[in-house]
C-alpha cells in the first residue's frame, strides 16, 4: 500500500509551479488584459475566487485574511493575504491542503512582491474593499 506524501513535503514544488504560472500570466495581463497563454489561459481565469475569511471562521483563526484560491478539494491551494489597517499586505502565505493535512510557506522577496503587486491591482480596481464588505468587515 502506497501512502501519499505529506503536504509539508509537497508544498514547495507546488508553490514554485504556481509562482511560475502566475508570473507568466501576470506579465501577459499587464501587456494586454485580453492576452492568454495556450496552456494556462488568461490571468483572470487562473484563480477560482478572491474572497475574505473573517476572523474566527475557523476555531484556531484569530485574524481575518483575503484568500486568492487557486484550486479546491483534495488537494487545494491558495494564497492568504494578511493586511494592515490600510488593506496593504504585511504577510502573504501560500497554503497547500489535502484531506486533513496542510502546509504553508511565507512568501518573501520577489514572490512576495509579485503577489503584493497583484493584490494592489485588486485594491485599485475596488475588489479588495468590495470583498471585505461582502464577507464581513
Amino acid at each position: 500500500m502506497t501512502t501519499q506524501p505529506k503536504c509539508k513535503d509537497r508544498v514547495r514544488p507546488h508553490l514554485k509551479s504556481r509562482i511560475h504560472d502566475i508570473r507568466k500570466l501576470w506579465r501577459l495581463y499587464q501587456k494586454d488584459p485580453k492576452t492568454s497563454d495556450d496552456d494556462l489561459g488568461s490571468f483572470p481565469e487562473y484563480g477560482l475566487c478572491f474572497d475574505y475569511v473573517a476572523p474566527h471562521t475557523f476555531s484556531d483563526q484569530r485574524r481575518g485574511y483575503f484568500r486568492y484560491q487557486l484550486s479546491c478539494g483534495g488537494p487545494q491551494d491558495e494564497f492568504r493575504f494578511y493586511t494592515d489597517e490600510n488593506l496593504d499586505p504585511v504577510r502573504v502565505e501560500y497554503w497547500f491542503l489535502d484531506w486533513f493535512d496542510g502546509a504553508k510557506i511565507i512568501l518573501h522577496g520577489k514572490d512576495f512582491d509579485l503577489l503584493n503587486e497583484i493584490f494592489q491591482d485588486f485594491k485599485e480596481l475596488g475588489v479588495v474593499q468590495d470583498v471585505k464588505e461582502k464577507f464581513g468587515a
